[in-house]
């Protein structure tokens, strides 16, 4: 069996299993999202000796009993699950052309348009449960820059299919094409201008800006500004606003400048969270390899050259397999995790083309999921415990984004296959001459 037919088998049980399970799931937040762990959490932050004995108990759970997530909290769903979900079947429709995929893909679109952070005028998104970190708690319904763009994503993918749509049987599937499309370009005209006026700036230098996490938060966090920087260059091309271009530029400057001469990025700038991993690398490079494709900056493929060859030899373990940290901000409960592999494959599908040491990665851990992830009801394994594993489903935390890049590989290999070539976005204008051109 060729690999792409085993990765067709493969979210084929995986759709069978989320129409069973549902579409919620506890989190990897879990233990500590309920009012008991909140508590613990909080009082580690202000407390290092108090608070490691507080949190103890769920550390030691997270470690050993990981189904014991569901004493802390119940289950949740999760907006940017629903996203992964939607963008998934999309994908999947591209491959099979089967209305069923397109009609599942509306339904994750139909369900974001109800957990929107309904206190803000724009469309916005963010996570369901009181999220406490160092800086104190982030309450349920507010918008996050880390999930909002990839709202923004899967209703644009799926608003593209419905503009292009040919298929008799899709288009006699019911599913309102003029009404959607329409209503689906006023939510992404709303998330663009949310993305560009609720988050805040903080200029770094005459040429960039870091943004805020949320419309209250602080600046610093680089994969905020990746994400920011990404969504507001594709809305600059999609609805001709120069404003945004202008916001991403020094959101873009920002990523750019404080990659670290090894070709890494810390997480933040703070000079405490200086840490370095593997998904939120993923997730700097994914957005710099999008906006390359849509603009041809220079710089930004400069510095995916750099980010590329330090992920490549520090971010993988003896295995070849991605490991969580190159430099770890505390000890982690886990060898490895869903979700780390599912945006390493995410990546390598983005990049691979340009940079071609990374087709290796992309095979060995395409054919490692398949092989030791996949459990007998058709959901994957969470994590790879230092004993055992952890198998609880979680939506949020790798199920949804390992479907989403598994549809993506599929789409990629049966193109492949038959010889179709996609067309990408060409080159319109660079970054560094926004400012003098029109859009």
């Amino acid at each position: 069996m060729y690999e792409s037919d085993r990765v067709a088998k493969v979210l084929a049980n995986f759709s069978r299993w989320l129409d069973a399970y549902g579409e919620t799931s506890w989190d990897h937040q879990s233990f500590f999202a309920g009012l008991v762990g909140r508590y613990a959490k909080s009082l580690y932050y202000r407390n290092a000796i108090i608070g490691t004995a507080a949190v103890s108990p769920m550390i030691f759970a997270e470690a050993f009993l990981p189904s014991a997530r569901r004493l802390f909290h119940n289950r949740l769903r999760f907006p940017i699950a629903d996203a992964h979900y939607a963008m998934g079947f999309a994908l999947l429709y591209e491959v099979t052309e089967d209305p069923i995929c397109l009609q599942k893909a509306v339904h994750f679109l139909d369900a974001l348009k109800k957990s929107r952070c309904s206190r803000f005028k724009e469309y916005c998104w963010g996570y369901p449960f009181n999220w406490v970190w160092r800086g104190g708690t982030v309450e349920e319904g507010t918008p996050l820059i880390t999930t909002t763009p990839y709202v923004y994503e899967a209703f644009l993918q799926t608003y593209e299919i419905f503009e292009r749509a040919s298929n008799p049987a899709l288009l006699s599937s019911g599913l309102s094409f003029l009404d959607r499309r329409a209503e689906w370009r006023r939510i992404l005209e709303s998330i663009a201008r949310h993305a560009c006026f609720d988050i805040k700036d903080f200029e770094v230098s005459e040429n960039s800006s870091s943004c805020s996490y949320s419309p209250f938060g602080e600046g610093g966090v680089i994969n905020a500004a990746a994400y920011r920087a990404f969504l507001l260059t594709n809305a600059s091309q999609i609805f001709h606003e120069k404003e945004y271009w202008v916001t991403a530029e020094r959101n873009v400057n920002f990523v750019l400048d404080n990659q670290n001469p090894d070709g890494s990025w810390y997480y933040a700038v703070d000079e405490v969270r200086d840490f370095v991993d593997h998904y939120h690398t993923c997730f700097v490079m994914k957005a710099l390899a999008k906006i390359h494709a849509l603009t041809g900056h220079a710089p930004t493929l400069k510095a995916l050259d750099k980010g590329i060859s330090y992920y490549l030899n520090n971010l993988f373990d003896a295995d070849g397999l991605p490991k969580p940290f190159s430099r770890a901000p505390r000890r982690t409960v886990y060898k490895r995790e869903l979700y780390d592999c599912a945006e390493c494959i995410n990546l390598c599908l983005l990049l691979r083309d340009r940079f071609p040491a990374l087709e290796p990665s992309l095979k060995k851990v395409v054919g490692h999921i398949l092989e030791a992830w996949v459990k007998r009801d058709g959901s994957f394994r969470s994590r790879r415990l230092h004993l055992g594993w952890d198998n609880v489903p979680m939506h949020r935390w790798g199920q949804a984004q390992m479907f989403r890049s598994l549809a993506f590989y599929l789409r990629e290999a049966r193109e492949a296959s038959s010889g179709k070539n996609r067309v990408k976005s060409a080159p319109l204008y660079q970054l560094s001459t926004l400012n003098s051109q029109p859009v």
